[in-house]
């Protein structure tokens, strides 16, 4: 926030992480009123150029990351690995707190390469890290974009199930699904418990420790493009009651113990 000129409006940038998601706010943002004033929005740019286009590099996940672990401190962690081209910590929009992940770019794809490889399991302030290649998510074919429905927002998707169904359904990979593709595609999201894939399907549900990361991980991930197929992601079926499973083991080992006894005397 830009509040020390006087004479104008205070005024803000907002950067992202992703230039068509940056775009995509452009678009939708120009124009509109916020307390009563119309904003303009626009591309920001420095006395030299716009941003620098880091699209064609190669970007490293970093997860698990500790609450005061900043942009710096990542950055500083993967320098030894090769020269930086963008590094970030990514913070929740509305309390401005870290939400746990961020991503490291290098020129370089063995430098990339070998970051992930040592860095994963590392100890960066209090917490071992979790590296991976970062997903990228590219623009869906035009014609899907034009036949799909609206872009889905975390607060419809979140309440749009139980609050203990963590697991995610997804969809439409003809081929090329496996454990690791899935595991790749959402760790970015949270703690994966489970991955089930059915490739002869094309589909697969992926189990999160959290309701919340289950409902980042469907707004993000669906209708992108996955091993080139368009994905459908949704709730998946309700994880069975885990006190009900207990109940039943206790009762079989109960019950097999009578039998047993029964059998000594």
């Amino acid at each position: 926030m830009i509040t020390e000129h006087t004479s104008n409006d205070p005024y803000c940038f907002v950067e992202f992480y992703e230039h068509r998601d940056a775009a995509a706010a452009l678009a939708a943002m120009n124009g509109r009123k916020i307390l009563g004033k119309e904003v303009k929005v626009n591309w920001a740019t420095t006395p030299s150029s716009q941003k620098k286009d880091t699209s064609n590099h190669f970007h490293v996940f970093v997860g698990d990351l500790s609450p005061e672990i900043t942009t710096e401190d990542i950055k500083s962690a993967f320098a030894p690995f090769g020269k930086i081209s963008d590094a970030r910590v990514v913070k929740d929009m509305a309390t401005g707190k870290s939400k746990g992940y961020g991503f490291v770019s290098f020129y370089n794809k063995l430098d990339a390469e070998n970051a992930i490889v040592h860095m994963g399991g590392q100890w960066l302030g209090g917490r071992q890290i979790r590296t991976n290649w970062a997903t990228r998510k590219p623009p869906a074919p035009k014609s899907t974009q034009e036949n799909n429905t609206k872009q889905l927002r975390f607060e419809d998707v979140v309440n749009q199930s139980s609050p203990k169904n963590c697991t995610v359904y997804c969809g439409g990979i003809a081929s090329g699904l496996t454990d690791q593709l899935m595991r790749q595609t959402f760790s970015p999201f949270g703690q994966i418990m489970e991955i089930r894939v059915f490739p002869e399907k094309g589909y697969s549900f992926v189990r999160f420790s959290t309701h919340e990361s289950a409902a980042h991980a469907i707004v993000s991930v669906n209708g992108t493009t996955i091993e080139g197929h368009v994905v459908k992601c949704y709730w998946g079926k309700e994880s069975p009651d885990m006190t009900k499973n207990f109940q039943q083991v206790i009762r079989f080992f109960i019950a097999f113990f009578k039998v047993s006894i029964l059998h000594v005397t």
